[in-house]
């Protein structure tokens, strides 16, 4: 059943493309870059997923089971999402990825929690709209829980608006292009 989600009428960025580097609030070096489909990088992805702490999860995302990260991976890093992986060294720091819905793009980002509240967030959501803008992407939507009130401000920031704010989690959405 299709949605009509409200997007905003004016586009939003423009928004860096990857690869980006910078040095997080910690002082640790952070690149990002778009997912390559190395074997390396899947389970450098799936080791992180697998450290995710079960208070961080949300709608039942990130998956807990490593059999289930694995199948859960297998949807998101095909080739019509677009993904983006932060990366300290050749560990997993964070990762974003923007799947196709209909006439638009859901977005979904995570954090490892040694990593949050560094920079990494605002850095790696930036990436990913570049990323998405320079691939055709037009329209992003997401859904955050309402309470969760730094992610809610990280996506304001960064140029989302709320389209629907009547349950218990806030859409959002925002135009690329």
């Amino acid at each position: 059943m299709s949605r009509d989600r409200i997007y905003p009428d004016e586009p939003a960025g423009p928004f860096p493309e990857p690869p980006l580097a910078f040095d997080d609030r910690e002082g640790r070096e952070i690149e990002i870059v778009p997912f390559d489909t190395t074997e390396d990088e899947r389970e450098a992805l799936v080791e992180m997923y697998l450290q995710f702490d079960p208070a961080d999860r949300a709608q039942g995302i990130p998956p807990g089971q490593e059999r289930r990260v694995r199948s859960w991976l297998d949807t998101i890093l095909s080739e019509d999402c677009l993904n983006v992986i932060a990366w300290r060294g050749d560990e997993a720091a964070g990762h974003a990825t923007l799947v196709p819905d209909e006439d638009a793009y859901e977005l979904a980002i995570f954090v490892l929690q040694r990593y949050q509240e560094a920079g990494i967030g605002t850095q790696l959501m930036q990436a990913l709209l570049g990323h998405g803008a320079v691939n055709g992407v037009e329209k992003v939507w997401l859904t955050v829980e309402r309470w969760n009130r730094a992610a809610v401000g990280l996506y304001k920031k960064i140029g989302f608006e709320t389209s629907d704010a009547e349950s218990f989690e806030l859409e959002m959405t925002i135009r690329l292009r």
